[in-house]
Formats: C-alpha cells, structure tokens, sequence
C-alpha cells in the first residue's frame, strides 16, 4: 500500500451523547480550537419536536424520520465535501437510541418501527462511519443540570425516566459499537465549558485519537 493510501484525510467526527449530555457546547469548542466545520441538531427549525414532547405516540415516527433524513443528508454532504466537519449527533443514535426506546415504551406502532429500521438499513448501506465518534457520557444529575441550564420549552416535559432508559440504551450501544475509532469522554469529570484545563485534556485526547488516523 502506498504513503498516500495510508494517509486518510480526516472528514467527518462526530459526537454522541443524551439529551444534555454537552453535545452542542463541545462541538462550537472543538470548531474554534480545530477550525472544522460543525452540522448541528437542527432544533428550533424543526417541525415536530415541540409537538413529540406534548404526544409522543402521536408524533414519534413522524420526528424519527425528520431526523433519520435530516443527518443521512448532513452525512452524505460530508462525504461529498473536502472540509472536516464535526457532527453534532450521529444517525446511529436515532437508529439505535431513540426509535427502538419509544418503540419499547409503546410510544411507536411495531409496524412504523419495523418500516423505520428498514429504511435506516438502507441507508446506511450508502455511507461511511465517522473517522472518530466521541461519545460524551453523562449522569442524570449532569443531564438534569445542563436542560434546566438551557431553558428550552419543549424538553420541559422529560422524565428522569426517559432520560435513565435512553441512558442505558447509549451504554449499551457504545460497549457494542465496532463500526470505527471510538473516544469515551465523561462529563461527569469535565467541565469543559468553564475549565480550560479540563478543554485542554479533551482536546490532548481527541488528538492523540486523530493521530493514529493520518
């Protein structure tokens, strides 16, 4: 194989983690220290969520697949683009998440949730893993802290319970992920936000993982 086959020009790194895990807040600091190009969760533009946390059976399938197309395009994007793009949230996570969690709580029909993973098999079958996942685990107390932090409306109506399942299903996930290079970061034990110090070791380990990538 030759140098240049050997040398993989970093594209896409993306960051996984529940609902208030730091997800957003990371991405923005890793974009000013890098200089990559973040994708967000579009959260103010999209038109179900607000109405998924008031009727959750109603609205599940319909959000699931808002978000199932929203980051299988950012992704092919990505893919199609020369930039290093950090991905705030992973498809995955929709896929392995959030869909089977409301489908077990009931809060999706068996049939939207088979029609679902179907068409995420499809998809994925398109389009390459991150070059790094960093998921950003986080406690409940952690999550409760950084949504009341945030103020948003809609996330008003989260149980602890909802956020432990979800939590579980993300361990669960990440202990079983093999699809690429993988970095585990607790928030528990950063304060990345107002801590440089604590900046500093996650970007010292974010760059020891890129390394081996060049």
């Amino acid at each position: 194989m030759s140098e240049n086959q050997t040398k993989k020009k970093i594209k896409h790194i993306a960051i996984a983690g529940n609902i208030g895990a730091g997800k957003t807040t990371l991405t923005n600091l890793l974009c000013k220290h890098f200089g990559w190009t973040p994708h967000y969760e579009d959260a103010t533009n999209n038109p179900y969520l607000s109405d998924f946390y008031d009727d959750m059976h109603r609205w599940s399938f319909n959000l699931q697949i808002y978000f199932l197309n929203s980051r299988y395009q950012q992704v092919l994007d990505i893919q199609r683009g020369d930039k290093t793009i950090i991905q705030d949230r992973t498809v995955y996570e929709d896929a392995f998440i959030f869909a089977p969690n409301l489908h077990d709580m009931g809060l999706m029909a068996k049939r939207d949730f088979d029609n679902y993973s179907s068409l995420f098999q499809t998809m994925i079958s398109n389009i390459n893993p991150p070059d790094l996942l960093i998921y950003l685990k986080a406690g409940i107390p952690t999550l409760v802290e950084h949504i009341h932090k945030r103020g948003r409306d809609y996330e008003g109506s989260i149980s602890l319970n909802y956020l432990k399942r979800l939590n579980e299903r993300y361990d669960n996930w990440i202990d079983t992920y093999t699809e690429g290079k993988l970095l585990v970061i607790n928030s528990d034990d950063y304060d990345f936000i107002n801590n440089p110090e604590d900046l500093g070791h996650i970007i010292n380990q974010i760059s020891g993982e890129l390394h081996g990538l060049f």
